[in-house]
């Protein structure tokens, strides 16, 4: 299939064509009606963190908008939810967790697989941007619970790249809704709404277009909400449209590759294997699942809004019952006796200051209904309301408001109170490092089925430096290695020089004549982020780049040694690789020799101090 590196699948025939589509659609159906009330759940979700929070589900499970007792009665909107979502989302900005890839031993080729499977990661992250697809898909996580990133393969005029897409949860549709691992799933079905021209963009078929729902998080409207009933605010229309639906099955004995349907519209454009290799036994489903809070027998998750809404219908009604009671001592409740005074008048223009109230003679003169003053259970039950937001949520008031009620004003104090609010979303970032965690995997089992005999990237080097280099198939060995995510609170900027200060403190950085040494030093203010003051430090890297090109240019043919290199970094880099290689016995002799010059160089150094003053700067002295 264009654009997910594939080619579509020749169609047998018309009638196989018809009643495969006919399936598909009879299928997506069914599932649709399975778990409506679930999407209803999401759709309240959407509608209370928007603002139209005067809406709820109906016995037969639609969206309805609640109505007023009374036509006086008070309706305003005092959202607490979307603060304490914006509030979770903020910190959980935060967890981006940096894939490094940890080698399966010491040898120098699996210290190159690690190196240059963590090199492809970090590519792919910025080619993708990754850190912006994560914070998209994490609102929608937020918002119901579950989020999915798609990881494909795109073809272009270069030569196809690995992509990453959020997916929101009302496009995934799997076989068991009790079964948690997207993995195990029998099957899955991914339906989305694409413009027409884009299907014919992607499959080459011409579709016939139509009016399609679909579902977003932009503000409420109120006069959209009135115009359009509930849950219309979270809804949408894309007009001139087609369903896409693309049906995975996981292998089976009958398709042992797995299988992929694809139907646009009334065509089936695709019918054959699933495309990636992507899990560890072969082909598998090209989703990872995301949720904020996991449940046990779920395939869906669940949000901190689900627990909210009570709180937050409880809390309107209470600011608005408040409000009326404030009304009535402000404005009063006027009493007249039937007859005694023109009604309409006092109806339409009240009792302003000065105004002479003419009434009847021998009636009773109207009189203002006394009230009293405001219950103090007002208060009470506002102040337990917002407490219950604190504790339903997960955010404390030090995140959503800045302000500490409490005893402790100590720093360490203050930091352990931030370290438990965040230990309260721990159960969510831990869901966000995992996802990341798997969408590596999948990258690189990507790259490694496509990557073919040679694809340029480029990278960072420690100096700074960006350069490109080469990566083929058979070095992304992903299968032997483990995949590691750095913690982020432990990677922060002050977090990291303050560990750092103490390591040079307690003389862990220096070398066994107590000194620290260039290359140490380079790296110390590199990460410092005064890589500029480094001075020479960065040639030694340059140097050690250089040598591992040596390294694999003398499996095959000699390389003369050249008078700019640093003969001492030349001969650790050669020895190391010698020592953790297997070689032949050509190759090792051509190493030897390639050493032995590098030792004579160093030799006619020491008897020429002239020489050595020169070659001083190749070595960042």
């Amino acid at each position: 299939m264009k654009g997910q590196g594939r080619e579509s699948a020749p169609v047998r025939d018309e009638k196989y064509e018809e009643r495969t589509v006919r399936g598909l659609r009879e299928e997506f159906a069914r599932r649709q009606e399975e778990r409506r009330l679930t999407e209803r759940g999401w759709e309240l979700n959407m509608n209370f963190l928007t603002g139209n929070q005067y809406c709820g589900i109906n016995p037969a499970g639609e969206l309805e908008e609640e109505q007023p007792r009374y036509f006086w009665q008070y309706r305003r909107v005092f959202n607490h939810i979307a603060p304490a979502i914006d509030t979770r989302i903020a910190k959980l900005a935060r967890v981006r967790p940096q894939l490094t890839v940890r080698a399966a031993s010491e040898q120098a080729c699996d210290l190159h697989a690690a190196k240059l499977a963590s090199d492809v990661l970090r590519s792919v992250r910025e080619d993708c941007a990754l850190d912006e697809v994560i914070s998209r898909a994490t609102v929608w996580s937020e918002t119901c619970g579950t989020a999915f990133y798609k990881v494909f393969w795109e073809e272009n005029g270069q030569g196809g790249r690995v992509r990453v897409a959020e997916v929101p949860p009302f496009e995934i549709y799997p076989e068991d809704l009790s079964c948690a691992s997207v993995a195990e799933q029998g099957s899955i079905m991914h339906v989305r709404a694409l413009p027409v021209a884009e299907i014919e963009r992607l499959y080459g078929v011409r579709v016939a277009g139509q009016d399609v729902y679909g579902f977003s998080l932009a503000p409420y409207s109120a006069a959209a909400n009135f115009m359009g009933g509930a849950g219309e605010g979270s809804r949408y229309v894309k007009r001139g449209c087609a369903l896409v639906i693309e049906y995975y099955e996981k292998p089976t004995v009958q398709h042992p590759q797995g299988r992929l349907l694809v139907a646009a519209g009334e065509r089936l454009v695709y019918d054959g294997a699933l495309p990636y290799e992507n899990e560890e036994g072969g082909r598998g489903y090209p989703f990872v699942r995301q949720c904020a809070l996991e449940f046990s027998g779920a395939f869906f998750g669940g949000s901190v809004i689900d627990r909210m809404i009570p709180v937050q219908r409880a809390y309107n009604a209470v600011k608005n019952r408040k409000h009326e009671y404030l009304n009535r001592l402000t404005m009063g409740v006027l009493a007249v006796e039937d007859g005694s005074v023109d009604t309409d008048e006092l109806l339409e223009e009240g009792l302003p200051p000065g105004k002479v109230l003419v009434y009847r003679q021998g009636a009773a003169a109207p009189k203002m209904l006394g009230a009293d003053s405001l219950p103090a259970e007002f208060a009470e039950e506002e102040a337990q309301l917002l407490e219950e937001f604190i504790l339903v949520s997960g955010v404390s008031e030090i995140s959503s408001t800045s302000r500490n009620r409490t005893n402790v004003t100590s720093a360490t104090g203050l930091q352990m109170l931030i370290d438990l609010d965040d230990t309260r979303l721990a159960v969510t970032t831990e869901s966000i490092r995992q996802a990341v965690k798997r969408i590596g995997r999948h990258i690189l089992r990507l790259m490694r089925q496509f990557a073919g005999e040679g694809r340029t990237l480029r990278r960072l080097c420690a100096d700074g430096r960006a350069e490109t280099y080469g990566v083929t198939a058979k070095e992304l060995t992903a299968h032997d290695v483990v995949f590691e995510t750095d913690d982020e609170a432990a990677n922060s900027p002050s977090r990291r020089r303050s560990l750092l200060y103490e390591l040079y403190n307690m003389g862990l950085l220096a070398g066994e004549d107590g000194k620290v040494s260039d290359e140490t030093r380079g790296r110390i203010l590199n990460a410092l982020g005064f890589a500029n003051l480094a001075g020479g430090s960065g040639l030694h890297a340059l140097q050690e780049s250089r040598a591992a090109e040596e390294n694999r240019l003398l499996r095959s043919q000699a390389v003369p040694v050249e008078p700019y290199d640093d003969d001492g970094a030349h001969i650790a880099e050669h020895t190391r690789y010698v020592l953790s290689e297997q070689l032949g016995e050509e190759a090792k002799a051509r190493f030897a020799a390639h050493v032995a010059a590098h030792r004579e160089s160093l030799a006619k150094q020491a008897q020429d101090p002239a020489r050595t003053a020169e070659q001083a700067p190749a070595r960042g002295e």
